[in-house]
């Protein structure tokens, strides 16, 4: 039995999810309701909790702040918000879980069988990284995490040359000529890139960095030369907007 604790400000959102909870999610035992932030860290600490959702946007201290009161995250997290395109990037990015308000019963299922099945709990590198992009709106901060089999890899998104599709997997290529197997499909790899403008899908199978690409040879599609002279693939029906780069 996964126990859980709910955190939200707002008793609608509460009641929902514990009756979506109690519906399709029968391994699941809730152990505490809370309204607030600061109940939520008294109800962490009394009832030590596999789980725990956690509204983001909270009066007085929201979920983020919460989670920087709170000393030995030992439990999974699963973000609850309503749309925040910011938040969701930084959660995103940090490789940590979330759902969208109204919570779709699907998605909720989803998520808890990857606290299930996951068996690693969000690492201080995580933390780290969502506080940092939280607390700055610049697109300096270029670290991401990728997730991958036995954890996860942090980078900086310049250093990856090009992503390939390996089914559900996809093969980072980085300019230290490293290759990171992200447990990910290519288009969760794209939306986890979307952010830097300068990676660009120009293949089903390719995600490149439009920075190193060295040359692009004329065909059908064509092919990119890229600086570590791998040869890429473009589809004809990406070529147009790939040259748009070039022009």
């Amino acid at each position: 039995m996964i126990r859980a604790v709910l955190i939200d400000d707002e008793s609608h959102g509460l009641d929902t999810l514990q009756i979506l909870l109690a519906e399709y999610c029968p391994d699941v035992q809730v152990v505490e309701s809370c309204r607030s932030a600061k109940a939520g860290i008294e109800a962490i600490d009394k009832f030590q909790p596999d789980v725990v959702f956690l509204d983001i946007q909270m009066p007085g201290m929201n979920g983020f702040q919460m989670l920087e009161q709170i000393e030995n995250i030992s439990f999974a997290i699963i973000f609850t918000t309503s749309y925040d395109q910011y938040a969701i990037k930084a959660i995103h990015f940090s490789a940590l879980d979330y759902l969208l308000k109204p919570v779709i019963p699907t998605e909720l299922i989803a998520a808890i069988h990857k606290v299930q099945t996951k068996g690693k709990l969000p690492d201080l590198a995580q933390f780290e990284m969502l506080y940092n992009r939280l607390n700055s709106k610049s697109n300096g901060i270029t670290k991401i995490a990728i997730p991958t089999l036995d954890g996860y890899e942090l980078i900086t998104a310049d250093q990856i040359i090009l992503c390939e599709a390996d089914d559900n997997y996809t093969t980072l290529v980085l300019k230290n000529k490293k290759k990171i197997i992200a447990s990910r499909s290519l288009k969760d790899i794209e939306e986890h890139l979307s952010e830097f403008k300068y990676f660009v899908r120009v293949h089903h199978s390719f995600i490149v960095n439009i920075n190193e690409v060295t040359k692009y040879v004329r065909g059908e599609g064509g092919h990119l030369i890229m600086s570590d002279q791998s040869t890429v693939n473009v589809s004809r029906t990406r070529k147009k907007a790939l040259l748009e780069y070039f022009s």
